[in-house]
């Protein structure tokens, strides 16, 4: 199997796993810890296990000029990105919010070709839209629109995620390129857990441990563990062998495995609304992750 294949897979995986991820962290937030405090709690856990496994992993010195790098990628992949995302959803519904988060792949597809001159492919440029749209039927289908506090703020700050998400992947793409992951993901997420402490500490001090169920710390570990650590390295894997936006479009996988995931727990049930939905995600998906061909293009 080739390395792209891997890195398809891993982008997958990732897909998989957040899918998961959103039904598993409901179960936590906000009742027994606060959207903030669990911030500090995932990146803080993470920094430990990264710096654990760093040891073992190549040896390589960063040069201090790559620095300013790793430290705007801690900001937009980490500190902004999760801050705004949990907070942007206290604030609007969660329809809104997830059909903002999706508009990460067409944001990365316009930065990266202002920023690293790709070229905008009418292939990759269709196949997003095709994901875009099945991703929105998907998420809109069946859904009931919730209280939302201020819904304006709330868009905003989310869409601010996913605007920040897209900054990340073409931030850490020349890292990648330069360095093996182990020797810099460290540092991501040290100078992250720094930047998102002073807004989460008071929240993650305020729970009451004593009076958290033993499922739910199975629950926080697997959002540390899987839907943190293991994704972030998996992201990366993904990130050597695919352009930015190739690894973009795989956020629209997510609430497809999400559905899927509803199903398997008898929370939901099929429809041929979601099959189409789920056909346009695959398809997009697949347009997007195709090699350009030679010939033709």
């Amino acid at each position: 199997m080739s390395k792209r294949h891997w890195a398809l897979m891993a982008a997958t995986l990732v897909s998989i796993i957040y899918g998961v991820t959103f039904t598993i962290a409901k179960d936590v937030m906000p009742e027994f810890i606060e959207p903030f405090g669990f911030i500090v709690l995932r990146v803080g856990g993470s920094v430990l296990l990264f710096w654990m496994i760093s040891f073992f992993g190549q040896k390589e010195k960063i040069a201090k000029s790559d620095f300013p790098r790793i430290i705007a990628a801690a900001f937009f992949g980490v500190a902004l990105n999760m801050l705004t995302f949990f907070k942007g959803l206290s604030y609007t519904s969660p329809i809104m919010g997830a059909v903002l988060m999706v508009t990460t792949p067409m944001i990365v597809l316009i930065l990266s070709a202002i920023i690293m001159k790709e070229r905008m492919l009418k292939r990759k440029v269709f196949g997003i839209v095709l994901g875009l749209a099945g991703t929105i039927s998907l998420i809109l289908y069946g859904k009931s629109m919730i209280n939302a506090p201020n819904e304006m703020l709330g868009n905003l700050l989310v869409f601010i995620n996913a605007i920040s998400y897209g900054f990340y992947l073409i931030i850490v793409k020349k890292l990648m390129d330069k360095y093996n992951a182990f020797t810099f993901v460290k540092w991501i997420y040290s100078f992250g857990f720094l930047m998102v402490l002073p807004f989460g500490w008071n929240e993650f001090d305020a729970v009451n441990w004593a009076l958290v169920p033993a499922d739910i710390y199975w629950k926080i570990g697997f959002v540390v563990v899987f839907s943190t650590f293991l994704t972030y390295l998996l992201n990366l894997v993904s990130m050597r062998e695919l352009k930015p936006t190739t690894v973009a479009v795989f956020i629209y996988l997510q609430p497809l495995f999400a559905t899927i995931f509803a199903i398997s727990l008898g929370k939901d049930e099929l429809s041929w609304v979601k099959i189409g939905s789920a056909i346009l995600i695959f398809t997009g998906v697949y347009l997007v992750t195709q090699k350009k061909k030679v010939i033709s293009e």
